[in-house]
């Protein structure tokens, strides 16, 4: 498919992270027009006016939105942000009832209005949400996913970068599986450059330890509550995020990004949505299913999976 000419992007939901999203997508140009939805007119007629007051500085993309359900009308990317927000404290998971409903209620709403959209999940729990909003909907896999754990990766790839006396795009390591508790590393497949993790050679002369790849997963997997614990929200990050996965879409760009579809048989993985190296293009995201596990990870993988399968079975009943 051709880059979207005129391309319209909605998200939905102006609390923090909506609204983060709406910055960095009309600061980065991800689209033409990017749009700002909420039910809650006061505050999204504010953020909406906010940020168009700034347009001078931001190039050709436009602001709009609003509480009426017709700004999301001709979008070709809509993404959701909408919910109640994680409490100090709350796991993504324990998120997840309130959450459900909401989806529930809007998704079919949100595909009237637009109808031939991608539609981007950010909302936590982001993969077990996308489950639900693709049995909801029955849009084919690929046209609704979640963000995943993009911005993990991006944690990830900063922190080692730090270590590792590089830039971040120099290094090629994925997180993978649920965005939450149980994602990990691919560090079987991590390298800086085209040097195996555990082979380079750091800025002091050494090298990282297993041991020390551990700590930094665990602060990688931690990292949001930690910003949480200490603002509130994780909204400037996510909201980078969000607007990198825009562009790959409308840029019909097939980037390579581990964001998470429902899997249909991925390593004996089925009826799931988990974060997998993916295709994302303006087709929507393709898991790369060549991508190869370690026996470990595998086995971390198919955790996550079952982590995963019993939040969704809980909030189907």
């Amino acid at each position: 498919m051709p880059v979207i000419e005129n391309s319209k992007v909605t998200i939905v939901g102006a609390g923090s992270v909506g609204s983060s999203a709406a910055y960095a997508a009309l600061i980065r140009g991800s689209a033409r027009h990017v749009a700002l939805y909420d039910i809650a007119t006061e505050k999204v007629d504010a953020e909406v006016l906010d940020l168009a007051h700034g347009t001078q500085f931001t190039g050709s993309s436009d602001i709009t939105g609003g509480s009426d359900l017709s700004v999301v009308q001709g979008s070709h990317v809509v993404v959701i942000t909408a919910g109640a927000k994680q409490d100090p404290g709350q796991t993504r998971i324990e998120l997840a009832g309130v959450n459900a409903g909401i989806m529930r209620k809007m998704m079919p709403q949100l595909l009237e209005a637009a109808p031939d959209a991608v539609f981007v999940i950010v909302t936590n729990p982001c993969d077990v949400l996308t489950v639900l909003a693709q049995e909801e909907t029955g849009l084919p896999p690929e046209r609704i996913f979640a963000s995943g754990t993009v911005l993990d990766t991006s944690r990830l790839r900063w922190k080692l970068a730090e270590r590792a006396g590089v830039s971040t795009s120099s290094v090629h390591a994925y997180i993978v599986g649920e965005h939450g508790d149980t994602e990990f590393p691919l560090w079987s497949k991590a390298t800086i450059g085209t040097v195996p993790i555990l082979d380079w050679v750091t800025p002091r002369g050494d090298r990282m330890t297993a041991d020390e790849l551990d700590q930094i997963a665990v602060d990688v997997r931690d990292a949001a509550y930690k910003v949480i614990q200490g603002k509130g929200a994780t909204n400037y990050a996510i909201g980078l995020s969000s607007a990198r996965i825009i562009e790959a879409i409308l840029n019909d760009e097939h980037a390579v990004m581990p964001v998470s579809p429902v899997l249909r048989d991925f390593h004996g993985v089925d009826g799931v949505a988990l974060s997998v190296p993916s295709v994302v293009s303006a087709t929507g995201a393709v898991p790369v299913r060549e991508t190869q596990f370690d026996e470990q990870e595998l086995e971390l993988f198919h955790r996550s999976a079952t982590a995963l399968r019993e939040v969704a079975a809980s909030l189907r009943h």
